[in-house]
């Protein structure tokens, strides 16, 4: 289901590192996180509601720049 809040989700298993783009473009990796936790957040209904309550101040994190958009050479 769409976020009005997340625009996606990725899932490093082997670092478990999450990162989450939101919809403002902001990206944040989020470090030690279960499998079992980036599946339900995955799944969830409110992306939103499940950050705020299961992710957000819960694990340790940082910001990183957006991926480059792809320039067009002329």
């Amino acid at each position: 289901m769409p976020s009005s809040v997340v625009r996606a989700i990725d899932y490093e298993m082997i670092h478990s590192r999450l990162t989450v783009t939101f919809t403002s473009g902001r990206v944040y990796e989020y470090y030690m996180v279960p499998a079992a936790i980036a599946s339900a957040f995955k799944n969830a209904i409110s992306k939103g509601t499940f950050f705020n309550k299961r992710i957000r101040d819960r694990y340790v994190c940082r910001e990183v720049e957006p991926a480059a958009k792809s320039v067009k050479a002329s």
